[in-house]
C-alpha cells in the first residue's frame, strides 16, 4: 500500500485556521443587553410612578370649594300638573244655512251679543210676496171649512165635504209654515250670548250656503281639556279644584274646578281625560290656548325638602353628599363631605321631596358635586345662593 504523498505547497501559504467564540461568552453578551433592557423599563416605569403621586398628591391638596344648603321640613301638598288646551263652554262658527245677497248687518267685530240677537239677514227677493200666497189661500180654506161645518148641521153638505176642506186647510197652513222657514233661514241670530270674532260678511255680498260669516264664542265660563295617567283615578274627583297657568299672564292663577271626568281610559296612552271649567270673568282667557292644570292631590303633609341641584341622579340610584364637620391630625376643624343615597319624591319648582336618606337641618352640596368622591374634604362658599323657590317665576330679560 503506498503512503500519502507529501504536500507541495509550503507551509506559509496555508490559510489560518479562524477561532470561533466560544459560547459562554456569547451568553454572557445576550444577558448583559437583555439586564440593560430590562433595567430602563424598571426605571422607567418608576419615574412614571413617581410623577403620577406627585400630581396625584397636588390635585388631592387642592381642597374643593363647594355651595351648601340645609335640609328643611316644609309642609308639602302632592299634586298632578298636566298640560291642556282651552276651549269655550260654547263656541261657534255662524254662517246662513241657505244662500243669498247679505242684505243687513247688525253687528261689528268684536261685539258682545245676547242669544237670539239678529245679526245678518239675507235679501228676501218675493219671499214675502209668496208668503202672502200662501197665507191668503190657508184663510180661504179656514172660510170654506167653517160655512161647510154649519151647512153639515143642517145635512147641507155631506161629511166627506167637510173632511176634504180640513185637509185643505191643514196643507195649506204646512205651505205658510214652509215658507216661513225658507225666510226664517235667510236669518242669522246668535245662538247663545258671548262674544263675536272678526266679521267676514259685508253689504252686497254673495253668501253661498255654509259660508263662516263670524265666530261667536262664550268666555265665561271657559273650559280646560287636559290628560292624566291612569294611576291619577283614585286621586281626583268632579268638582275638586284646579289652577291653571298660561304663558300669556305670567304669574296669574285662574281658578276652576273639575267638571268632568271621561269614563273611558285611551287604550294607545293609558290617559285619561279630564275636563276642568275656569272662571274668566275679564276674558283673559282665549280659546285654543295652551294651559297647565295643577290638581291638588291628598292632604297637605310635612316633608324634607332641599333644592334640587342638590341630587345627583344616576343609572343606579339618586345620591346626595351630606357635610359632616370633624378635626385633622392637628386638632383643626374640618368639613369633609359623606355619600347619601336618597329616595326622592315630587318635585316643586326649585325643591324636591325627600321620602327617605336625608334629614332635618343636614347640610347638602348644591354646587360642584363633580370634584367629590365619598369623604372628600370641602370648603364651603354660599356668597352666591341656588334657587330654592317651590314657585319660581321666569324673568323675563
Amino acid at each position: 500500500m503506498n503512503a500519502p504523498e507529501p504536500s507541495l505547497t509550503p507551509a506559509k501559504y496555508r490559510p489560518a485556521k479562524v477561532r470561533k467564540p466560544r459560547l459562554w461568552l456569547r451568553l454572557l453578551i445576550m444577558l448583559l443587553v437583555v439586564g440593560l433592557i430590562g433595567g430602563g423599563l424598571v426605571f422607567f416605569h418608576q419615574f412614571k410612578s413617581g410623577i403620577l403621586k406627585q400630581v396625584t398628591a397636588q390635585i388631592r391638596s387642592e381642597v374643593p370649594t363647594v355651595a351648601t344648603a340645609v335640609a328643611a321640613k316644609t309642609m308639602w301638598q302632592a299634586n298632578q300638573v298636566a298640560v291642556g288646551s282651552l276651549r269655550a263652554s260654547n263656541g261657534a262658527d255662524l254662517s246662513a244655512e241657505i244662500g243669498g245677497v247679505v242684505d243687513e248687518l247688525h253687528f261689528e267685530s268684536g261685539q258682545t251679543v245676547k242669544a237670539g240677537d239678529v245679526l245678518l239677514r239675507l235679501r228676501g227677493n218675493d219671499d214675502p210676496a209668496k208668503l202672502a200666497q200662501l197665507q191668503a189661500a190657508a184663510e180661504l180654506d179656514a172660510v170654506t171649512l167653517r160655512r161647510d161645518q154649519k151647512q153639515l148641521q143642517v145635512q147641507g153638505v155631506a161629511q166627506s165635504a167637510v173632511d176634504t176642506d180640513a185637509a185643505n186647510l191643514r196643507v195649506a197652513q204646512a205651505q205658510v209654515a214652509a215658507q216661513q222657514a225658507i225666510m226664517a233661514e235667510k236669518i242669522v241670530r246668535a245662538p247663545f250670548a258671548g262674544k263675536l270674532g272678526v266679521r267676514q260678511a259685508d253689504l252686497g255680498q254673495y253668501l253661498a250656503a255654509g259660508t263662516t260669516i263670524v265666530t261667536l264664542q262664550a268666555l265665561d265660563p271657559m273650559f280646560v281639556d287636559f290628560y292624566l295617567p291612569q294611576q291619577a283615578l283614585s286621586t281626583i274627583s268632579v268638582h275638586q279644584k284646579v289652577a291653571v297657568t298660561v304663558d300669556a299672564y305670567p304669574g296669574r292663577v285662574f281658578d276652576g274646578e273639575i267638571l268632568a271626568i271621561n269614563p273611558k281610559v285611551d287604550t294607545t296612552s293609558r290617559m285619561l281625560q279630564v275636563r276642568a271649567t275656569v272662571h274668566n270673568p275679564d276674558g283673559a282667557l282665549l280659546p285654543g290656548m295652551f294651559a297647565t292644570a295643577t290638581t291638588a292631590t291628598g292632604a297637605p303633609q310635612q316633608l324634607v325638602t332641599i333644592p334640587q341641584a342638590a341630587v345627583s341622579y344616576n343609572p343606579y340610584g339618586s345620591l346626595v353628599y351630606v357635610v359632616q364637620a370633624g378635626k385633622d391630625a392637628q386638632g383643626h376643624d374640618t368639613k369633609t363631605v359623606r355619600q347619601q343615597f336618597v329616595t326622592t319624591g315630587d318635585a316643586r319648582g326649585d325643591q324636591v321631596s325627600i321620602l327617605k336618606g336625608v334629614d332635618v337641618n343636614d347640610e347638602v352640596v348644591t354646587a360642584g358635586q363633580l370634584k367629590l368622591h365619598n369623604g372628600s374634604p370641602i370648603k364651603i362658599d354660599n356668597s352666591v345662593k341656588l334657587l330654592d323657590n317651590p314657585a319660581p317665576v321666569p324673568v323675563d330679560h
